[in-house]
């Protein structure tokens, strides 16, 4: 591996991490205004952040 290869892959880690923080940032946020949707709430923030991880995955395989 190159050195920008590594620091591509760096980037993308990073972005990937600042994607699912946010994700969950909102889940809390959106659990702590309506409790009672916790469950629908739970599910639509594991799918979004399965979706960016698996974006960060092919980047990285890409890169």
């Amino acid at each position: 591996m190159e050195i920008p290869e590594i620091v591509g892959a760096g980037l993308i880690v990073i972005g990937v991490g600042i994607g699912v923080g946010a994700i969950g940032r909102g889940a809390t946020e959106a659990i702590g205004r309506q409790p009672d949707a916790f469950g629908k709430i739970n599910i639509a923030m594991l799918i979004a952040a399965a979706l960016v991880e698996g974006i960060g995955f092919a980047a990285l395989f890409l890169a």
